[in-house]
Order: C-alpha cells, then structure tokens, then sequence
C-alpha cells in the first residue's frame, strides 16, 4: 500500500455508466485496447446504451482496472483475463466478509474492519480468512485510492486496522513449539509488508515464531538477522520488478550461509524471473506459502540428529 500522501484524484460519477472514452482517461488505457479485451477475452462485461455505445459501471471499470494490474505485473492478456474473471466470480460466504470490510473502511471505522476480520477467522478458518478476506479487501481498497475514490486516510486506516488485527493474532497466538525462529523480510526496495505480517501470524499457528525485519531490508541486515536469530529459515518478498536483483542478491546471501530460504511476491510470478533463484519460490498464496514452509521445516526437523531441534544450517536443507 501506498506510503505517502497524496492528493486524492477525481474520479468521475459512474451513475448509469460511463463512455469508454470516460474510462480510458480515468485508466489510462486507450479505448482500442480494451475493446480488444472485451471482444477477445470477454473483459469486461459492458453493456449498451440505447444508442448502441459502450456504458461501463462501476463493476466493469474494476475489471478493466484488474485487468490493467494484472498485465501490469507480466501476465499475458489471456491470463490475466482468466485471473480477473476468477476474482470477480467470488461468491458466497467470503464475497460477503469482504463486501463487509469494504464498506467498514468506506465509514473510516476501524474497529469493524476488525470486526469483520475476526467473523472471517471464526467462519471460515485463519488462511481462508487471509487469503480470501483480507488481502482481496485490501487490494480493492488500494485500487480505490488509485482511482481517487477514496483518500490516503482511508488508505491509511484500513491498512492500520488490518495491521492491528494481525498484531491481535500475533499476540494471542499459541506459544510456539517448532525451534528456531523464521525470518521475513522484503527485499531492498520493497515496501509492503502487510503480505509478511500475515505470513507471520500463519506460522505462529502452525507452531512456528517468526521475526519480520519489514521493508526495504538489505542484505547484510537480513543475513545478521538470520544468524544472531540462528534462523530455520528466512523468507524474502519482492513485488516491484526492479528490485527483483536486489531481493535475489539478498537471497543469495541467505543461501551462501546454508539456511534454507523461500522467496515470493510479483517480481517471481513467472516462470521465467525465477531461473537460477536459489530456495524455493512460495506461489501467491499466503496460505499455501506458510503451508509450505511448514512442511520443508518439519521435513528437516524430522531428519535432524537431534531430536526436537532442527538440523544445523548447512546440513540439511529443504528444497
């Protein structure tokens, strides 16, 4: 999210929907290419106005803004059409919580957004609740701040409340049962940190504590850290593709020191800015990433000549 304060940017009524020419000023996006996307990948649904011209509401203009995002971060059109076609189809239960979060944020009252939090975790399970909760509210309120439909406060205090939230869990967690510590950090120049946090409070109910380093953490830090914390590991999250070679750098500085590390985040979402990364890449899953940490670490624990204790950096490590 968003760090600095920004003048909020206006966006223009949506009503009965906008023209395209509305649309691509507001994204910019030019108006050829998204009917290209809507003739090819059926992205967006946009009706007709009596006349025959395109009128896009405000639930079209979302999934052009996806749309935008997704390609923005190296997906090919097709798949980005899948991707947004995917989000948009959330139902039930989950769709519900977030309609809720959203709303929470939109009255700037942040102890529902809590709230809501807490009912996700209670209905549908702590990784559902994040994977499927949080971190899609999040998004759309990061979307909204784009467009200039909401400001930097409301930015600033949904995400404060999110982060709040995730200190409650962190401070309620059970005690932690599994050894060393696991040790998350962004890379270089990353600056969100939300994804870690949540990353956090995952383990520490798997069992496992966790010491976040935060954003932009050099490699030197991230490697004292793991060595004074006598790491199990050390996950890296990058999301901006220029600091891809920094966050490898960093990751290689963990790998040369025989901890096992694990990297994530949209600067590895495809195949091909993976290669020749040492560790193991998490996917874009929060749950399914702690699921995965959980299982190498237990993994290694489970062949240690110590019973209880996890294998010494360097001895054994999961791949």
């Amino acid at each position: 999210m968003h760090d600095c304060a920004v003048a909020a940017r206006a966006e223009p009524a949506v009503g009965t929907g906008l023209a395209i020419q509305e649309v691509s000023r507001l994204l910019g996006i030019p108006a050829p290419t998204m009917r290209a996307w809507e003739l090819r990948y059926g992205v967006p649904d946009a009706p007709r106005s009596p006349g025959g011209h395109r009128r896009y509401s405000a639930h079209a203009v979302n999934q052009i803004r996806l749309m935008r995002d997704e390609i923005a971060r190296g997906r090919q059109a097709a798949e980005a059409a899948r991707v947004v076609r995917a989000l948009m189809a959330q139902k039930g239960r989950s769709r519900a919580l977030v309609d809720a979060m959203l709303a929470a944020s939109e009255e700037m009252e942040p102890r529902t957004v809590r709230a809501v939090l807490d009912r996700a975790a209670e209905e549908l399970g702590l990784p559902a609740a994040v994977d499927e909760v949080l971190m899609p509210g999040m998004r759309q309120v990061g979307l909204w701040w784009e467009s200039g439909r909401c400001d930097i406060a409301q930015e600033h205090l949904t995400s404060e409340a999110a982060r709040g939230w995730l200190s409650k869990l962190l401070a309620f967690a059970p005690p932690p049962r599994r050894g060393d510590p696991v040790v998350l950090a962004c890379g270089p120049r990353d600056l969100h940190t939300l994804g870690l946090e949540a990353m956090a409070a995952l383990l520490a109910y798997d069992g496992w504590s966790s010491r976040v380093l935060g954003a932009r953490t050099p490699a030197a830090t991230l490697v004292t850290a793991v060595q004074a914390t006598s790491a199990a590991a050390a996950v890296v999250v990058s999301h901006v593709s220029v600091g891809r070679r920094p966050a490898i750098e960093a990751i290689r500085s963990v790998e040369q020191i025989g901890t096992p590390v694990f990297f994530a985040g949209n600067a590895f979402m495809f195949p091909r800015a993976r290669q020749g990364v040492p560790g193991t890449y998490l996917g874009e899953s929060l749950a399914e990433a702690a699921a995965v940490v959980g299982r190498a670490l237990r993994a290694a624990t489970a062949i240690s000549p110590h019973p209880g204790r996890r294998s010494r950096p360097g001895r054994s490590r999961p791949r």
